[in-house]
């Protein structure tokens, strides 16, 4: 597939890194040449701009399938999809990250005057996290939270603790409910996929997979957090901030925005029904500390600076023992939060990337789910009708990779090694994101 990018922004460079690998990505920026990150990518590149005919047939824009917009400005990512529609047939991914914008693009009222340059699809990268934040709210203990199948399937990612009971046994030692299995480990930021021989340490990320009321018994067993939330803080009252206000008070939660705007904080107090609104800054420890944070079950960093977000972290951390999740914009800067402890680190761009690569990959298959920033993905696929029925134990897989889920008809099975896997069955795999193609290739038609 031909895919043809405008911007190098961090959504461009994880696009194209993942993208490359599989298909044939073409760079397009208004720079005289790319930043020293692209480099190393397998990637063709023009100067120009996306709303240059020129430079779009330069580009080879009439001969690409999918055009990926993705610059650092909304209205130029808008016009170069609008451009692009002018001279070829293609399918349009626009970026944007305002609101306004967002909505006026998907208005219901647009079906009425549809048009050939209409864009195909509007990823909004904040609506994304603040979708990815909640479903980390809503499991109290859990660093990530994936649902499939309308949330008959979950994917739940745990830190192991001090005083787990899982710590330094084998997974084949740990005794776990029916319908649960563990598809990751996450080490020193390294995932990989386990065998039943590896021993589950301190500061591990486990990644467990299964149906909804098997992981409801996991976590009251394992990861039980006696003390519900009521209280969330949230730090930063932008696009995320407050429409995660707004979902938190729709679960009956207290909620306390602290934004440093006073223009945005009469946006706020005038558009959240209960939510209580502080003018101030969030690294003001004083602040912090006359908010009452001792009695705060968890709170949210959200600003649009990561160092902002860190710096609120670590104060807070330093007064409260509550949840901390925290907005990181930087694939770098993520790390670097993982590693001075912060609970639960979270991406706008990862949550985009994974909507990105939804549109395009090839329909046989699917990414539900990228972990540890595109690590790992969560894929899904179809066996073909050709396909020789056999046990799960008698795959011969040419990597690692693990069948987290087999939906035949309305059924969702949980395999073990001794499931059989026959033609019509559709597949959720756990596996590397460098592996997906070996996968894939094993249950080909």
């Amino acid at each position: 597939m031909k895919i043809l990018i405008y911007g190098t922004t961090d959504a461009g460079y994880m696009g194209a890194r993942i993208l490359s690998e599989k298909h044939d990505v073409t760079i397009l920026t208004e720079a005289a040449q790319l930043p020293e990150r692209f480099v190393n990518l397998d990637i063709s590149f023009i100067s120009g701009s996306g709303a240059d005919i020129a430079a779009l047939e330069q580009a080879e824009a009439i001969h690409a399938d999918i055009f990926v917009a993705c610059s650092s400005l909304d209205e130029a990512n808008i016009v170069a999809c609008w451009t692009v529609k002018r001279i070829a047939d293609i399918e349009t991914i626009c970026f944007v990250h305002h609101m306004p914008l967002y909505h006026n693009l998907l208005l219901p009222e647009q079906n009425r005057y549809r048009t050939a340059y209409d864009i195909d699809t509007v990823i909004w990268p904040e609506q994304l996290l603040t979708q990815d934040i909640f479903r980390i709210i809503s499991v109290p203990e859990a660093v990530d939270v994936e649902f499939f199948a309308h949330g008959r399937i979950k994917l739940f990612e745990y830190r192991i603790r001090e005083d787990s009971e899982i710590r330094d046994r084998r997974i084949m030692d740990c005794t776990f409910p029916k319908d649960v299995l563990i598809v990751g480990v996450t080490r020193e930021n390294k995932l990989f996929i386990p065998t039943g021989a590896t021993v589950i340490e301190l500061n591990d990320k486990v990644v467990f997979m299964g149906t909804d009321p098997a992981l409801n018994r996991l976590t009251a067993r394992f990861f039980q957090n006696n003390s519900p939330l009521r209280k969330i803080l949230i730090i930063g009252g932008g696009s995320v901030g407050f429409l995660l206000a707004q979902q938190l008070e729709e679960t009956g939660l207290r909620v306390t925005i602290i934004e440093h705007e006073r223009e945005r904080c009469v946006f706020l107090a005038d558009n959240l029904k209960k939510s209580l609104v502080l003018h101030g800054d969030g690294t003001d420890l004083d602040l912090l500390e006359n908010s009452a944070i001792e009695d705060i079950d968890a709170a949210i960093c959200v600003t649009d600076n990561d160092e902002k977000n860190l710096l609120c972290s670590l104060l807070i951390k330093q007064i409260s023992t509550c949840r901390i999740i925290t907005r990181a914009s930087n694939a770098n800067t993520a790390v670097l939060f993982d590693r001075v402890g912060i609970d639960v680190v979270v991406s706008p761009q990862d949550a985009a990337l994974k909507d990105l690569l939804n549109h395009v990959q090839a329909r046989a298959i699917d990414v539900l789910a990228l972990i540890e920033g595109g690590q790992g993905e969560v894929v899904r696929l179809t066996v073909p009708a050709g396909f020789e029925r056999r046990k799960v134990a008698d795959l011969c897989f040419k990597a690692r990779a693990v069948i987290g889920v087999i939906q035949r008809g309305r059924q969702f099975i949980i395999p073990n090694g001794e499931t059989i896997v026959q033609p019509g069955d559709r597949l959720k795999i756990f596996t590397m994101s460098t592996d997906v193609d070996v996968i894939r290739a094993m249950f080909s038609a």
